[in-house]
């Protein structure tokens, strides 16, 4: 939210309050806390009628420090408020006589200024990575009510990134971002899930703990600041020290949650009936025998709305017009070796019987007249089912159950966007925190069934709407764009703004879902897709089956998809990172290239975990990226007729590509564990798996893990000296292989090999 018209005047109706002097400090049990009066007390009467800015320094863990600025504190505060993990380490706060006062945590310190202007430095390794100066606090009196915020500095060439998946672009420098959950498609700067998260190439992260609405101003009101500001007195922020961007990851997320490890099934293909489209038993059954028959491997098949009856969303109960026998149905998509989702959200239809259990219980959200909160969008006289009530989460986890119990094994959790703020919550909560916060409590309780009913690693959502800490609650698509290049784009810079907030996998429509894409469209966003975390066929009026536009798409779709299924050794092992660590699955070149100029700003591109470089094309041929720097191999199972089979950077490449090949290059230095079976994604990665070592170094010595899948893990050591490679393993399942400079050498259960 602006307040200021240019650097010198407020906004018409603003008034604005500013720490001034410093009448003391205090240091308390691993705390700081600063009496800041609005203006300079140079005599006792200077103290009358003069307000006071309270600013409290904490350290809720290593190399965090917690900020919080308050005006008056005696106002009510019922909630939602994020869950922070705390876990301090050691903390040091000094309150000298004179000079700044300083609290520290980790590498990371908040020095306070005790004299002169208000002025904090957040400083590590002696740099100061951001600062708080005098005109950036501010106690905000406005027509449209009370605000604080704050103004971070920004350094020169800093930029900033983050802040939930937002489809603009990727750089947030110059950008004004309300985070305010929207269900406003990809095209504009609405956004499904807003995070008030954001992070720096300098060093530094920033968690804005607020779920409410949370206004940025990313060097657009101040250009040398970040403004960040909240309606209410007080305003609660995180300063978070890498000093790269993976290790700031690492850190929020650990205050914020981790992403749960996800079935290895749910990597492979998920196949959709779309939205509008018709279909039965026999439709479904023709789709999946069309993917057979073509010898496309398919892991997943996905019902949508209208698996319901219409004007029933949501009742849980299938349309018996349609699916007459579901338990039937069901056990043979079973029997074919198929996962099933079904499309829920959290609203309920008045049509739908469980409207009028859900009113008679209580358990749907009320306006402050008493009676239950309805409109007519999406759904006729649709309520909303109130998750802050337990009995109301439980009713609605029952609902479900009996699903799961029917076969169904994983839930597209949609909507959860359009959450009213004219209405009561069974909790107390505050109506205005409760429209960003809701998804997480949908999610939540959805997740945690699928956790209770299936076990830990094997729940799965498909999930549109999020906040801060929902990436625990995997996984998560990219929402309604349209078929065309230009919003395959912006869905690629989406997933890179939402895996620099913390989230470890998404996905997203292939062939894009509003419209329908034509053949170059989709055999292109087919590659992409299957080169993702997750990948999913969905449109919205009609089918993504690959031979509904040629048969080279079905070629590229098979191609790409047998692909992804060799490369599962590799994939799993970047979903266990994501949990243990914080580290998405799907990089931004800045996260992997931190130290690299030209990486900060690619957005057309990503990597896949550390080793592999994808490009998608956005064009009939021609491909455009950018290689860092070193000599990088293509992968061989990636056809580039004619082109050379090694790319040196730093420098950006443009190149000609067929339909059925993209840009997808190794990194120097990598062992990547390739399986050995390519029609599923859940079998023992680690049993077959071939290491193909690309250019190792001299000297190069490291472990690969190779999770089990279904089967066990295996750890193998590698190691070049004078140009020979040695492997060696004590617990190898299975047969292995080791591939190097066009050799191969294949071995048994623990042993060596060397080449």
């Amino acid at each position: 939210m602006r307040f200021t018209d240019g650097y010198w005047q407020l906004r018409p109706g603003v008034e604005m309050l500013r720490p001034r002097d410093i009448d003391s400090v205090e240091a308390g049990d691993n705390t700081l806390t600063v009496y800041a009066p609005t203006a300079p007390i140079t005599r006792r009467g200077d103290t009358l009628n003069r307000p006071v800015v309270t600013v409290t320094f904490d350290a809720p863990a290593d190399s965090v420090i917690g900020v919080r600025i308050e005006h008056h504190q005696g106002r009510r505060d019922p909630g939602p408020h994020f869950a922070v993990n705390r876990e301090p380490g050691a903390v040091k706060v000094v309150v000298p006589e004179s000079g700044a006062a300083e609290l520290t945590s980790g590498g990371l310190t908040a020095r306070v200024s005790t004299d002169g202007p208000w002025h904090v430095d957040f400083v590590a390794d002696g740099e100061v990575l951001t600062s708080s100066s005098d005109r950036s606090v501010g106690i905000v009196s406005t027509p449209d009510g009370d605000f604080v915020h704050e103004q971070l500095g920004l350094g020169v060439g800093e930029h900033v990134y983050g802040l939930g998946e937002r489809f603009g672009a990727f750089v947030k420098n110059g950008q004004s971002v309300d985070v305010w959950n929207e269900d406003g498609g990809t095209a504009s700067e609405q956004a499904y899930k807003n995070v008030p998260f954001y992070l720096t190439d300098r060093g530094y992260g920033v968690f804005v703990a607020h779920p409410e609405r949370v206004s940025f101003e990313v060097g657009s009101e101040v250009v040398s600041r970040t403004q960040f500001s909240v309606p209410g007195q007080s305003l609660q922020y995180y300063v978070i020290h890498g000093p790269t961007p993976a290790e700031i990851l690492r850190r929020y997320t650990a205050l914020t949650g981790r992403p749960a490890v996800v079935p290895a099934w749910s990597y492979g293909l998920w196949l959709s009936t779309s939205f509008t489209t018709n279909y039965d038993e026999a439709t479904v059954t023709s789709f999946i025998d069309g993917m057979a028959e073509r010898d496309i491997p398919l892991s997943v098949f996905h019902f949508d709305c209208f698996w319901m009856r219409q004007f029933h969303w949501c009742d849980f109960v299938w349309d018996p017009a349609t699916f007459p026998d579901p338990e039937g149905m069901l056990a043979r998509l079973h029997d074919r070796g198929l996962k099933v989702c079904v499309w829920i959200n959290p609203y309920i239809a008045q049509r739908s019987h469980l409207f009028r259990e859900g009113r008679e219980k209580g358990y749907l959200v009320m306006t402050p007249d008493g009676d239950v909160w309805q409109w007519d969008k999406w759904q006729a006289g649709m309520g909303l089912v109130d998750f802050t009530n337990p009995e109301a989460a439980a009713w609605y986890q029952d609902k479900l159950r009996a699903l799961l119990g029917q076969g169904v094994d994983a839930f597209k959790t949609d909507f959860g966007e359009r959450i009213p703020t004219d209405v009561v919550w069974h909790d107390g909560s505050d109506p205005q925190r409760m429209h960003n916060y809701y998804t997480s409590l949908f999610n939540k309780t959805v997740f945690e069934l699928l956790e209770e009913e299936r076990g830990r690693g094997e729940a799965v959502l498909f999930a549109r709407s999020a906040t801060a800490g929902t990436q625990a609650y995997p996984v998560h698509w990219g929402g309604d764009c349209e078929s065309t290049f230009v919003s395959m784009a912006e869905s690629l810079r989406g997933g890179l703004s939402l895996s620099l907030s913390g989230f470890g996998y998404w996905s997203h429509d292939i062939g894009g879902f509003e419209g329908t894409p034509d053949p170059a469209v989709f055999k292109r966003w087919a590659a992409f897709g299957l080169m993702s975390s997750h990948s999913r066929l969905h449109g919205s009026s009609s089918y993504r089956v690959p031979w509904a536009f040629d048969e080279e798409a079905v070629d590229v779709t098979r191609k790409f998809t047998k692909l992804k299924l060799r490369l599962m050794p590799y994939l799993g092992g970047l979903g266990e990172v994501a949990a243990a660590q914080g580290m998405p699955v799907m990089r931004p070149m800045v996260l992997q290239f931190p130290d690299d100029r030209t990486a900060a700003s690619v957005d057309t591109q990503y990597m896949l975990g550390p080793s592999l470089l994808v490009a998608p094309v956005f064009h009939e041929s021609r491909a455009e990226y950018y290689v860092p720097e070193g000599e990088w191999t293509r992968l061989p199972d990636v056809g580039a007729d004619g082109l050379a089979s090694t790319v040196t950077g730093p420098r950006w490449v443009a190149e000609e590509h067929g339909f059925d090949s993209l840009p997808l290059l190794v990194r120097p230095g990598t062992v990547l564990p390739v399986g050995a079976r390519d029609d599923r994604p859940d079998y023992a990665w680690a049993d077959g798996v071939t290491l193909r070592c690309t250019r190792l170094p001299e000297g190069y010595d490291e472990e690969v893990l190779v999770p089990g899948g279904t089967g066990a893990p295996a750890t193998f050591r590698v190691r070049c000296d004078s140009g020979v490679v040695r492997v060696t393993s004590d617990d190898a399942p299975g047969e292995w292989s080791v591939e190097n400079e066009g050799r191969t050498v294949r071995a048994s259960g623990p042993g060596e090999v060397t080449l």
